[in-house]
């Protein structure tokens, strides 16, 4: 199993989502290092976002140093996605 420590995550949000913000607080009381774009400010984001969740505009989309993706996940499948990459 590769190991990324130092990993930095990506995540691609909006300011007034509720997923987005709970995310990000799971994220930071673990210690996570992460890039936030918000999708209402970079087109390119969000032409990504809707690519990678065909058609949808649907966010969180947390990307991984692995080059998975979790959109919306919850709180237990993001830990347990962390875990699995030793990030965590």
């Amino acid at each position: 199993m590769t190991t990324f420590s130092n990993a930095v995550l990506t995540v691609y949000s909006t300011e007034f989502c509720g997923d987005c913000i709970r995310s990000k607080r799971f994220l930071d009381a673990n210690g996570v290092q992460y890039q936030e774009i918000d999708i209402a400010h970079d087109d390119a984001a969000a032409a990504l976002v809707m690519k990678i969740n065909n058609g949808m505009q649907s966010v969180p989309v947390i990307t991984f140093p692995d080059g998975t993706h979790l959109t919306e996940p919850s709180d237990l499948v993001l830990k347990e996605k962390l875990k699995e990459l030793s990030i965590i």
